[in-house]
């Protein structure tokens, strides 16, 4: 097995490797250590038992990615299974790969279909239909609006997701869905921020992580692990695919995003269908927070991080600073072995991205509360504004473009959308956990030889 280094990896001295999502510190022994130089390089031969424990271990952290030779399955052993409504494919299927339609209760009926429903149940439901009809070791899910950019998608998309199935406790592969081209200023939007563009870097998928779900646009997995679990769950209309794969990593399964892989998606045909469309994102997150406690929070970060900021808006920078040096010499302290340059970045790191996870609640999730914030007390708005203008402007010095700019306003009233939806959702369960924040203390723990300390 090759491995990929993650974006994130750093190794200030011999013992010690900063990596992963979220951000730990991995301190090892000298028998660990000795692996680190092999995961750089991938020279790798004969791994020992306790050698590939330690690679795993990385991998389930997020610091490592498996490049995983050929696995053991072909297309043949893959059905794709479509749910449709008033729409085929806009694929045609080619003969490697066994599809199968299920039409959910369009009217008329589609010509194209295997499975019909006789009124439409949704796309959980249409799917589960066909996972029912479903023969091989592998089940692909395709919305019928996906497409592929090459004539030999079996080759092109497929392939790079069965390949990292040759890990047994895989059970789920996704891979990137980007918008697919269009002549409107819209699609030429999408294709810049769609939500279901996850980027181009792999993962693990896992709540609270850089990748913490991936729509069911398309993905792959293992027939048997989606059964053993119940398939989609059929009373959620939106969030289904999120569902799906919080449980298939609570029943003990790993999870993979493979950017390599890349498939189209048609973009929304209006400004309002797109708002509607995140509006029902947004929806969908009061029941999935109900179903996976603390997975849905807009913040996460330390009390330290939450405290700074809090001086911050408050107009107490001094104050700011010194919880921010007090956190990083306590920081220092807890990392024993890590440069002081190296703890102080961390925290900074840290501060830093407690900032951007505030700046996005508050202008998506926390919106209407902010606005409220603003009308009432005036000394809120310099740090609202702020709120609303960093984040674009950090991405435009980033990028050395203009573009973030343009978007910001567009993608403002975005992000408003989904944050109607949430706050829609959460009222219509009276359930609010989607909305509060998840504050928590830095965190240690020791596990058999390896000493990771989180970073939040």
């Amino acid at each position: 097995m090759r491995y990929r280094l993650d974006s994130s990896w750093r190794r200030p001295n011999s013992n010690t490797v900063i990596a992963g999502s979220p951000l730990r510190v991995f301190r090892l022994t000298d028998a660990g250590a000795r692996v680190l130089p092999h995961a750089e390089t991938n020279d790798f031969t004969n791994t020992t038992a306790a050698q590939q424990q330690l690679l795993d271990r990385f991998v389930d952290a997020g610091a490592l990615h498996p490049l995983p030779a050929k696995g053991p399955f072909t297309a043949a052993d893959v059905t794709i299974v479509v749910p449709a409504y008033h729409r085929s494919p806009t694929w045609t299927p080619c003969n490697e790969v066994q599809t199968i339609v299920v039409d959910d209760g369009s009217h008329p009926p589609l010509a194209t279909a295997q499975a019909r429903h006789a009124s439409n149940r949704g796309p959980a439901a249409a799917r589960n239909t066909g996972l029912a009809l479903v023969t091989t070791p592998l089940v692909a899910f395709v919305d019928s609006d996906v497409s592929f950019s090459g004539e030999r998608f079996a080759d092109e998309w497929l392939a790079p997701l069965l390949d990292q199935f040759a890990d047994d406790r895989v059970a789920l592969v996704a891979p990137r869905i980007v918008s697919a081209p269009g002549s409107t200023w819209l699609s030429a939007y999408e294709q810049r921020c769609s939500p279901l563009d996850l980027g181009d870097e792999p993962a693990r998928i896992e709540a609270g992580t850089r990748v913490s779900y991936v729509p069911s646009a398309a993905i792959v997995c293992r027939t048997d692990a989606v059964r053993e679990i119940g398939g989609f769950d059929e009373s959620l209309r939106t969030g289904e695919d999120v569902d799906l794969v919080w449980r298939l990593r609570d029943a003990g399964h790993r999870c993979r995003y493979e950017p390599t892989s890349v498939v189209l998606h048609q973009p929304r045909g209006s400004f309002v269908a797109l708002l509607q469309q995140r509006f029902g994102f947004g929806r969908s997150a009061a029941p999935l927070a109900a179903r996976h406690r603390g997975a849905l929070a807009p913040v996460r970060m330390s009390r330290w991080s939450a405290l700074v900021w809090a001086l911050a808006i408050m107009r107490r920078p001094l104050l700011a600073v010194c919880v921010l040096a007090g956190t990083t010499v306590t920081l220092s302290r807890k990392l024993r072995g890590v440069p002081a340059a190296e703890s102080a970045r961390l925290a900074g790191l840290g501060t830093l991205a407690a900032g951007r996870q505030l700046a996005d609640a508050t202008t998506r999730v926390w919106w209407p509360l902010a606005a409220l914030l603003a009308i009432t007390f005036r000394r809120s708005r310099l740090p609202l504004a702020v709120a609303l203008v960093a984040p674009a402007a950090i991405a435009a010095l980033r990028r050395r473009s203009a573009q973030p700019l343009i978007d910001a306003p567009i993608q403002l009233l975005d992000g408003m959308a989904y944050g109607a939806g949430v706050w829609a959702g959460a009222l219509r369960a009276r359930d609010f956990a989607a909305v509060l924040p998840q504050i928590s203390a830095h965190s240690a723990q020791t596990e058999a030889g390896i000493k990771p300390q989180r970073i939040s």
